[in-house]
């Protein structure tokens, strides 16, 4: 309301209301391979930044009551927090900036991504989503940032590789993700009326790079 006005708000309200309604959308559906990347090709075009992982509600609250309630860019954070998964935040002068999360646990993962793909987590793999940059930061490179860090965290804990779900028409995601040369496994498609829901992959020939 204060950054954007009114009108984004009651649109953006509206667009999440609808989605416990009605969804109908396409994913491209990501892999990506754990290898080790140089920091210094992935850093952020903004000065005066600070980089935290968070993994408990105390330390979240911890933050919060220094002014960087990472809330204000994910309202359920600490309930994603509680069930196992993990933040990576950029803080701006100590304003909170870019969030995203892993997840290595199904319970987890339902908290930052309901896109019902599946993940091996008993057999190394993990998983990402739950990305949101505040506006006010977008085209700084952020959410590229942000995925090196989460990428980087998982091959250090040992994770094969890490899967995720990005639909279709989000270019801005699709553009930071090709800075890691994924592959993409399938595209997919969604459709959920109230309580129904249809679920459905299409296996591509064989992976493909992204351009």
């Amino acid at each position: 309301m204060q950054e954007q006005g009114a009108g984004t708000l009651l649109r953006r309200g509206l667009a999440f209301i609808g989605r416990f309604l009605f969804r109908n959308e396409y994913y491209y559906l990501y892999r990506h391979s754990l290898e080790a990347r140089d920091e210094a090709g992935f850093s952020p075009r903004v000065e005066g930044f600070n980089f935290e992982i968070v993994s408990s509600t105390g330390r979240a609250a911890e933050l919060a009551a220094e002014g960087m309630d990472i809330r204000q860019l994910f309202p359920n954070a600490w309930r994603s927090l509680d069930r196992g998964a993990i933040a990576f935040c950029v803080f701006v002068n100590n304003e909170p900036a870019h969030i995203g999360w892993a997840a290595t646990t199904e319970e987890a993962k339902q908290t930052i991504d309901d896109v019902p793909y599946n993940v091996d987590f008993a057999n190394g793999e993990a998983c990402t989503g739950g990305t949101r940059t505040a506006p006010k930061y977008g085209r700084r490179g952020l959410m590229v940032y942000g995925y090196f860090k989460r990428l980087d965290f998982l091959r250090e804990k040992g994770y094969i590789l890490s899967r995720c779900a990005v639909t279709t028409d989000n270019i801005a995601s699709q553009k930071a993700h090709a800075r890691f040369n994924p592959t993409i496994r399938a595209k997919a498609h969604l459709l959920k009326i109230l309580w129904w829901q249809f679920w459905r992959e299409t296996a591509l020939d064989k992976d493909t790079a992204i351009p």
